[in-house]
């Protein structure tokens, strides 16, 4: 009995710095990944535009080395995406009209590297929106103490291999845009009591997706119109006819969540002209 409870011990303490070892990995490569800057953070090829530039920067100490490739995903209602195969009715993607390069990347502490991409192939464009992810996977710089684990009491070996990564959408539009927004199924409910939660469904139809900033103001029976919140950013990607948001708003002075109004503003981003997309009103009680 004694060598078998020697042999679980052992066992059991390899499995211990196994898992130490990939909690140290999972850090290393999120903040490889959180230090990765890139602007833009999306690219849009229309009208008579053909090329475009991002610009990468390693703001962290580190070297850092990057993988790129072409990925397609799908938004679920919720916000959240999904890796895809193939595309769904109304759903065209953009990889077979894209080039670019550099395929990888290698960016000491402070360095920048410019990623050239191309549109291809355009004259065999249809109209519509195509759609597909350039996708930048972190590559360790070596492997991490303890990731490949052999016991020779059990004879096993564990090998972990995780892959981390961040992607932005690369977007070819031909033809007339004609998409329109509504923002409906308001509410706010109080969670806790205390916590301002705005609850709200975005309706998009049209032929192309919609890229916008959300704006939240307070508007008071009487006094000033406060700021309640705002969330920039806020896509709703083809085939997609809805996206729901839940989001937390301010509770600074002046204002009272229990009476007046909110005034919900979405517009394209200021690069983009600021243009009012949607609005609409919540009467609070």
């Amino acid at each position: 009995m004694k060598p078998t409870l020697f042999y679980s011990r052992k066992a059991f303490l390899n499995y211990a710095l196994l898992l130490l070892a990939l909690q140290c990995f999972l850090a290393l490569c999120a903040q490889a990944q959180g230090n990765l800057m890139m602007m833009p953070r999306r690219v849009v090829f229309e009208g008579a535009k053909r090329y475009e530039e991002l610009n990468l920067a390693n703001t962290g100490k580190d070297t850092a080395r990057y993988a790129i490739s072409l990925m397609h995903v799908r938004m679920k209602e919720d916000g959240s995406f999904q890796e895809i195969t193939s595309p769904a009715e109304g759903e065209n993607f953009a990889d077979k009209y894209i080039r670019f390069f550099p395929r990888a990347v290698t960016l000491g502490p402070g360095e920048s590297q410019v990623i050239k991409i191309q549109l291809n192939r355009s004259s065999e464009l249809g109209p519509g929106e195509y759609r597909s992810h350039l996708y930048f996977r972190a590559i360790p710089n070596q492997p991490i103490l303890g990731e490949t684990t052999a016991s020779k009491d059990s004879s096993i070996s564990i090998q972990l291999v995780p892959i981390f990564g961040i992607s932005i959408p690369v977007i070819i539009r031909v033809g007339e845009y004609n998409t329109q927004v509504q923002l409906t199924n308001n509410s706010l409910q109080m969670e806790e009591d205390t916590i301002p939660v705005l609850n709200m469904t975005f309706t998009r139809s049209g032929n192309m997706s919609v890229y916008g900033d959300l704006a939240v103001d307070y508007i008071p029976e009487q006094g000033k119109t406060v700021t309640a919140g705002a969330i920039k950013g806020i896509a709703v990607y083809t085939p997609n006819t809805q996206r729901h948001i839940k989001f937390i708003l301010n509770t600074a002075p002046g204002i009272n969540y229990h009476r007046g109004r909110l005034h919900i503003t979405y517009t394209s981003p200021l690069e983009s002209g600021a243009i009012k997309i949607a609005e609409t009103d919540l009467q609070l009680h």
